[in-house]
């Protein structure tokens, strides 16, 4: 406890990250003990450098994947609490609206973490708004993981963001992925096809959807709903094509 002290007023007051300490510390609601793991969470790979033979960068990517774990997690676990009577298709869907680009690119503005990200504005041009500061809250949940454990991160998730999302009212919201994506591709002058199966299972038939955009597959999801596969598929893809509805 006193070594955190003693590190929270050398970085607030002597170290290069000073500024960037204190919106940590702002943001995440707690002082950071490996504070390391925060300044790359924040740095997008257009600010790496290689720190492997492999060629690995020492970007936010790996903290990326792991926040993404973690907040998928943290979801899945309070929408089952929350939903006790809905199934895996309701679960799975309401999930994906919460952890969508979209959402995550949203709520990193909302809690002012786009202001210490870093990254180059030349090489990443207009990008910028369709997923960086998204990816960054994934690894900046990452950071808090290895730096306060599960439960540092799932209070960070419950007190920090999901306070700004009303989950009834997402729960009637329905985004129409797969028109943005026929109007992208007609505007572009691309081909687009949505490929379909149908399988039996346990009495069900599920719908398995593939999305091909000039013959190469962009996304795939399944679903009792067809509709409700395109739509998933539909979205896979939109992320991947880094289109915003």
């Amino acid at each position: 406890m006193i070594r955190t002290f003693l590190s929270g007023i050398y970085f607030s007051y002597f170290s290069k990250h000073k500024v960037v300490y204190r919106k940590v510390v702002k943001i995440s609601g707690a002082l950071p003990v490996k504070f390391d793991c925060y300044i790359q969470a924040l740095r997008h790979h257009s600010m790496s450098s290689t720190i492997h033979q492999n060629g690995s960068r020492n970007s936010n990517e790996r903290l990326e994947y792991l926040g993404d774990s973690v907040l998928n997690t943290v979801i899945a676990n309070m929408l089952f609490s929350r939903f006790p009577f809905k199934d895996e298709g309701f679960l799975t869907e309401m999930r994906s609206k919460i952890v969508s680009r979209e959402s995550l690119n949203d709520l990193a503005l909302k809690i002012g973490l786009n202001e210490i990200v870093a990254y180059d504005r030349r090489a990443v041009g207009q990008n910028i708004k369709g997923s960086i500061f998204g990816n960054a809250l994934e690894a900046f949940i990452g950071a808090i993981f290895l730096d306060k454990g599960f439960f540092g991160a799932q209070a960070f998730i419950k007190k920090k963001l999901l306070t700004h999302i009303d989950v009834d009212k997402l729960e009637f919201t329905e985004k129409n992925y797969k028109g943005k994506l026929i109007e992208w591709v007609q505007k572009n002058n691309k081909t687009i096809d949505f490929e379909s199966d149908e399988e039996i299972t346990r009495k069900q038939k599920i719908y398995k959807v593939r999305i091909k955009i000039d013959g190469e597959e962009y996304g795939a999801a399944e679903h009792l709903s067809k509709k409700k596969a395109e739509q998933m598929a539909s979205e896979k893809t939109c992320e991947k094509l880094n289109l915003q509805l």
